[in-house]
Order: structure tokens, then sequence, then C-alpha cells
């Protein structure tokens, strides 16, 4: 049954509000995936076919969009952002809303939809701290059917050789593609998502499993030798052998 659905957050950032449009509109691919800049006026359009509704530099961003492209599960969605500075501009707080229909299974897409919107706008965060204006190498991909099993995403935990109770702001020697040592903060983890953060990366990892789909994987590397396939091929093929696939 189609049901509105409307997810609000609200944060400060030790960001320019000008750094939070720009990481906004332009470099998504640091924080979520790489999409189209939006036509930098009201009525211009968006990503995935979306209009946007307000255009207000480094203020408000508003984009919205019927009949989603490739997702046939919702039929509305708006994405809202409100920008405003603190401590004289030296930092920004930010209102963000995801509203929009979603036309079946409700409850497991608005939870899902609701955790997600916690994480990516943590790694919003990150980006903006630690690596804003520097060039990106964005990789992102699936798990094996395995990875649905409901135990999965506790087996990533234990690949990378974080013991169960590894918290955030540990800092830690993650193994990685090839046994490769990675000197990693967790800068994010509960039972759905855990977040590493390098000196030169931020790897994301989805237990989309909790909602009936494989586990993922994004890489954001930010190293000047940055491959993004290189980084595609060494962390699927270190997915796959998690689950021996």
């Amino acid at each position: 049954m189609s049901k509105e659905f409307e997810i609000a957050r609200e944060f400060e950032v030790d960001a320019t509000p000008e750094q939070v449009w720009g990481a906004i509109t332009s470099g998504t691919g640091g924080w979520l995936w790489p999409m189209e800049a939006p036509e930098p006026r009201e009525g211009g359009r968006g990503p995935f076919g979306s209009a946007v509704t307000a255009w207000d530099p480094p203020h408000r961003y508003t984009n919205r969009v019927e009949d989603v492209e490739g997702i046939s599960e919702q039929t509305l969605n708006q994405l809202d952002y409100t920008i405003e500075p603190r401590d004289e501009g030296r930092r920004a707080w930010v209102r963000y809303v995801h509203s929009g229909i979603f036309v079946d299974d409700w409850d497991n897409q608005y939870d899902g939809a609701g955790k997600h919107t916690d994480f990516y706008l943590h790694t919003l965060r990150q980006y903006l701290t630690h690596f804003d204006g520097r060039t990106l190498a964005f990789a992102t991909f699936d798990g094996p059917e395995a990875s649905k099993a409901s135990d999965a995403f506790v087996a990533v935990g234990r690949a990378l050789g974080l013991a169960d109770d590894t918290a955030e702001g540990a800092r830690v020697q993650a193994r990685g593609p090839e046994g490769q040592a990675l000197d990693a903060v967790v800068d994010y983890r509960n039972p759905y998502f855990i977040g590493l953060r390098t000196d030169t990366a931020l790897i994301r990892f989805f237990g989309r499993n909790h909602w009936g789909a494989p586990v993922g994987i994004s890489v954001h590397d930010f190293a000047p030798d940055a491959d993004a396939k290189r980084n595609e091929l060494a962390w699927q093929s270190w997915l796959n052998g998690v689950f021996g696939a």
C-alpha cells in the first residue's frame, strides 16, 4: 500500500556553508556516490530526472521527482537541504529532509532509509572534515547471494579483523584485500554499518542483508594515485572471499 514518509535530520559540522553546499551539489562522490550536478536555478534539472524546486546558494537546495527512475518501489522523492552559518560562518548547521511515497513493503523500506540516512550524513561530515576538495576515485558494489544471510554482516566485521565489540573511535589494523593491513579509525559502527577512515580513504560497509539485500561496499579513495577499478576488483574479491564465492 502506498504511504508517505519523511526522514528529517539536523547536525552541525566543522565546515563553512559554502563547503557544505559544494558537497551536496557537486561533490556527492566524496560521501554518497557521484551524480550529475543540478542545473543551478529553480526549475532546472536535478539528478535522476528530478526538478530543482529551491536554489538559494549556499542556504537552500531542494529537488523533487515523481516516478523515480529505476526505483519501482517509490513514486515520489524529495530531498531538501537547509544550511545556516554558525560561529561567524566558520561552521554550518544543516537540516536535511527526505520525503516521498513508498508503494510497498513500507516498514522495511522506511527502516532501511532512515538507517542509511544516518550513515550517509555521518560520511558527509567525515568527508567535509578530512577530505573536502581532494580528487576522488569512487567504487561501489554488492556481495554475492550468500551475503543476504542473517549473520552475513557479522562475518564481514570479523573478516576485517574487528572484534565483535570493537567500537567507534578505535584505531585498528584492519585486514583488507590480499591480507593488506589497513591503519584505520573505525569512524562508524553499529549492527548495520561499518565505516573505516584511513589517511586517504573512506571505506564503507553496508549490512543490507538486514533488509533482504546483499552486503555492499563503497570506497571513496582520495589518494593521488587512486584507481577506482583497481579498488573495485580488490575489494570485490575480498568480499566474495568472505562468503566463499
